[in-house]
Order: structure tokens, then C-alpha cells, then sequence
């Protein structure tokens, strides 16, 4: 009789390939696995920070048989189970966009991902156009974000640890706004290569390596910079409030239970928006990325 193959379980700390680097819960040790084929029957990739199951074969080599739930994922870098973002917006080159912060605030809340803004480029921001930097930082913190900026970070580390401890961490961010830059400062061992701005485009070149986990400040990060473009087809109109953190706290206040805060009377969004609670540069945001969301096409596949 055969005898019945023991099974581990660990988190895949990197991929690289086609082979899956997975650290065992049990003694700690990196474990080189390949996929079973029964991940290709049903189209299933393994991604970086899932949890799995797997079995040993000779030394260090192995199996991974089965991937648990995952909280989240993201195409760009091709991770799971993300816990917080670096969201890095530069002062300039390109400069602060805040529909564009917003969408990317949006798109993180929408997948239970907490954002953390990092503001960079600030050593190369002129004296008049400070005022409107700390405009748009005051903005955000008053919803309620952390945010921090390429020059105090270093003198902030305690207070970074204490947001970074336990959780799996992506950069994400615009294309040339310095997410490499960020890596390199935090990851120094990495080296990327960081991308020129084109003056063309307005864009950076994307620097985009294979995928692994770094243990940083008790957390792990993402060595490879994330996504530049979004999309919304995973999220329904009827839930974007709940990604505006300010909006979701007013919506229990208002009259109807699934008020869109659009038409609708005795709406405390609304209510907010006049009294001045609400930022009408985040409304206005808000209403931008409803009418996108309603014109998206349902896929029936």
C-alpha cells in the first residue's frame, strides 16, 4: 500500500520560472516547488504571498498542491494577499494630480488594501508651489491616510514600523513618479534600475523585474514596482462610496439605505459637501469615477 504523501503548508515568497520558492510555516526553510498539473487544468497560477499547501520531494525540492483563499490579488506586480500600498505621488515631473491620487486611493480601498501615501521629489519642488503641495497633503490626512514624503520618512521609521508590522506591501504608483527610487531607498540591496521621465510623455519606462518578497520594517514587500494603469470592472457603482473613507462613515446617516449621494434627497454626504466636511475636489472625484463605472459593459463570459 502506498503510503500517503505528507502535506506542508507555507507562503510563496517568490516566482521565478516556472518555480515556486515556498517558505514552510513548520521549520522555516525556502522549499524550490513546481505547480502540479492541475493548476494548468483550471487556468490557476500560483502568485506571490499565497498561502499553500505543498509536498517535500527529495532535499529542498517539492510539490505545491493547493492554494488557500485569497484575501485580494493584483495583475501588476502578480501578487496576493496585500495588505498595504505605498501609493508614491510626486510633487513633480509629474506633478500632484489629485483625481488621479484618488483613483488610485479608490482602486486599493476597493480590493482591502490599506493605502499609505508616499509624497516624492519634494528636494526638487520650487518655494511657490510648496503651498499647493501641503494643500493637497493636508487634504488626505484630514480623510484620515497616513502620509509621508521622501524627506521626513527616515525620521518617521518608528512610526512606518508600526503601520508596516505583519503586513504584505506593494509600491504602487503613476509611471516616473520614483517608485524604483522608493525601493532602492528602503531596499537598498536591490539596485533597480530606475527609468528617466520622458519629457515627451510625461512617463516613465517601466523597470519591472521577476517577483519576490523582501522582509522589511516586520512586514514583507513586493520587490517589483506596481501597476500604472487601473481598472474599475471589478467594482459596482452601488459600492464606490464605501472607497471614499469619508463617505463611508456619513452613509449610515443617510435617508435611503442605498443612496448613490447623487440625486437623492436628505443624503448626509450631501449634507457634508455644504457644511464643508466633504472636499469637493473628492466629490467631484467621486462623481468622475461613478459615470466611468456605469458606462462599463457587463461581461457575461
Amino acid at each position: 500500500m502506498q503510503e500517503k504523501e505528507q502535506v506542508y503548508q507555507g507562503q510563496v515568497e517568490k516566482a521565478l520560472s516556472g518555480f515556486y520558492y515556498i517558505r514552510s510555516q513548520a521549520d522555516g526553510q525556502i522549499y524550490q516547488t513546481r505547480a502540479r498539473g492541475q493548476f494548468r487544468n483550471t487556468n490557476t497560477k500560483p502568485l506571490v504571498g499565497d498561502y499553500v499547501d505543498f509536498i517535500k520531494t527529495e532535499g529542498d525540492q517539492g510539490y505545491l498542491v493547493a492554494i488557500h483563499d485569497r484575501k485580494n490579488a493584483l495583475v501588476r506586480p502578480a501578487v496576493a494577499n496585500v495588505d498595504l500600498a505605498f501609493l508614491v505621488c510626486s510633487v513633480v515631473e509629474p506633478q500632484i494630480s489629485p483625481k488621479l491620487i484618488d483613483r488610485y486611493l479608490v482602486y486599493l480601498e476597493s480590493l482591502a488594501i490599506q493605502p499609505l501615501i508616499y509624497f516624492s521629489k519634494l528636494d526638487l519642488l520650487n518655494q511657490s508651489d510648496y503651498a499647493d503641495y501641503l494643500l493637497a497633503r493636508r487634504l488626505y490626512e484630514s480623510v484620515g491616510y497616513q502620509v509621508f514624503d521622501n524627506l521626513d520618512a527616515h525620521e518617521r521609521l518608528d512610526e512606518l514600523a508600526s503601520l508596516t508590522q505583519d503586513q504584505l506591501m506593494v509600491v504602487v504608483g503613476q509611471s516616473g513618479v520614483g517608485k524604483s527610487t522608493f525601493l532602492n531607498q528602503v531596499l537598498p540591496e536591490l539596485a533597480l534600475e530606475t527609468g528617466a521621465v520622458s519629457q515627451a510623455l510625461g512617463r516613465g519606462r517601466h523597470t519591472t523585474r521577476h517577483v519576490e518578497l523582501h522582509h522589511l520594517l516586520g512586514g514583507q514587500i513586493v520587490d517589483t514596482p506596481g501597476f500604472s494603469s487601473i481598472s474599475f470592472d471589478h467594482l459596482d457603482k452601488r459600492d464606490l462610496a464605501s472607497c471614499f473613507p469619508e463617505m463611508r462613515d456619513l452613509a449610515p446617516y443617510c435617508k435611503f439605505r442605498e443612496c448613490t449621494h447623487i440625486p437623492e434627497p436628505k443624503c448626509a454626504v450631501k449634507a457634508g459637501l455644504v457644511e464643508g466636511t466633504i472636499s469637493q475636489e473628492r466629490y467631484d472625484s467621486y462623481l468622475q469615477l461613478f459615470e466611468e463605472i456605469s458606462q462599463i459593459k457587463p461581461d457575461y463570459r
